[in-house]
């Protein structure tokens, strides 16, 4: 395994400076080769990415099935046999559609204790691991206090069948209910140079909590590599979206144009001064990030990887800040509800 910067989340959870979205393995964003996701995932721990993430619910639901398909775990089950302790390993539970059809029930969610045992107990099952590093949860279920969610998964910790505990898009104060059951390693939500709403309240709470930050998405969906076309776009989920749809497609290429034009003047690529920027927020705001973008291209995962090496200038990075107010269209996905990321229930 190539040598990377080490992050430390929390103390005593420490994990490679960049992660890797293992969603992007599969079908989400269009076919996938079977065959060339395995070389990607060994290519991960090649290059020192050694945190890797994934959920039940993603991949593609084998026919006749209801539920999270969990085709995605099983994918890293085989890396995971021969190098689980390259690895640190995050997996989710919560949401109980089926995220790969043509829509997602917004609202399909579970958090009961029950289901938070069932959900965790089908992962392990999996992946062929006994124990994850980080188990999130991926969506709040709200009919069930948060609190007893956390409690749940807590218990998961005392029994050792997880390790760490972390929560996807939570507001500041569903963040500060949960650790207050529980200490919380990780908040995972959209975070980019283009999505910076987590900065208004959820990002604070970190601070303040000492809790680690885990961006998905820090590529924009890809948009921000300035390499996705509008036909690539057609043929996935971010077909129709605001940020990628009509005119609001080429007002975000102008945003993008000041990535590049900070890329072209650091040698480096838009992907890489995309990220760089992340972590270097992360330093002015004073909490751990570590990224974790999706690729299926083991050239892209070591382009990605490179970032954690590079540096921005003062001046650079005040360009960056000025890229969120140029952005046209919301995060939100067009098939989910308002309430189904952090900003819509603040």
């Amino acid at each position: 395994m190539s040598e990377m910067s080490r992050t430390e989340l929390v103390p005593g959870f420490e994990v490679s400076a960049i992660g890797f979205g293992a969603m992007a393995l599969s079908h989400v964003y269009g076919e996938t080769d079977p065959e060339q996701a395995p070389r990607t995932l060994e290519h991960c721990l090649d290059v020192g990415v050694s945190f890797i993430d994934t959920a039940d619910v993603y991949g593609q639901p084998r026919p006749g099935t209801d539920g999270p398909a969990g085709t995605n775990e099983e994918l890293l089950a085989g890396l995971l046999a021969t190098r689980r302790d390259d690895i640190q390993l995050a997996t989710k539970f919560g949401i109980t559609g089926r995220l790969g059809g043509e829509q997602l029930d917004a609202k399909t969610t579970q958090g009961d204790r029950d289901y938070v045992r069932s959900a965790c107990e089908a992962s392990l099952r999996r992946l062929g691991t006994d124990v994850i590093d980080l188990y999130y949860m991926h969506r709040r279920d709200l009919d069930i206090p948060i609190e007893e969610t956390v409690g749940a998964m807590a218990e998961l910790v005392d029994e050792g069948k997880v390790r760490h505990l972390g929560l996807s898009e939570v507001t500041g104060p569903e963040l500060r209910a949960a650790h207050g059951v529980h200490p919380i390693a990780a908040v995972q939500s959209e975070w980019s140079l283009w999505s910076r709403d987590v900065e208004r309240n959820v990002v604070p709470t970190c601070v303040e909590l000492g809790v680690g930050f885990v961006p998905y998405s820090p590529l924009g969906r890809g948009f921000l590599t300035g390499k996705l076309t509008r036909e690539q776009i057609a043929s996935d989920v971010r077909a129709g979206q605001e940020r990628f749809d009509g005119e609001n497609y080429d007002v975000n290429m102008r945003a993008v144009a000041v990535i590049e034009q900070v890329a072209s003047e650091r040698d480096a690529t838009a992907a890489q001064v995309a990220l760089s920027w992340l972590l270097a927020q992360g330093r002015r705001l004073g909490l751990p990030v570590v990224p974790i973008p999706g690729t299926r291209s083991p050239q892209r995962v070591t382009e990605n990887a490179g970032a954690a090496a590079l540096v921005l200038s003062d001046d650079q990075l005040a360009r960056l800040d000025a890229v969120a107010d140029q952005v046209a269209g919301t995060r939100n996905l067009t098939f989910v509800s308002d309430d189904w990321i952090s900003a819509g229930r603040e």
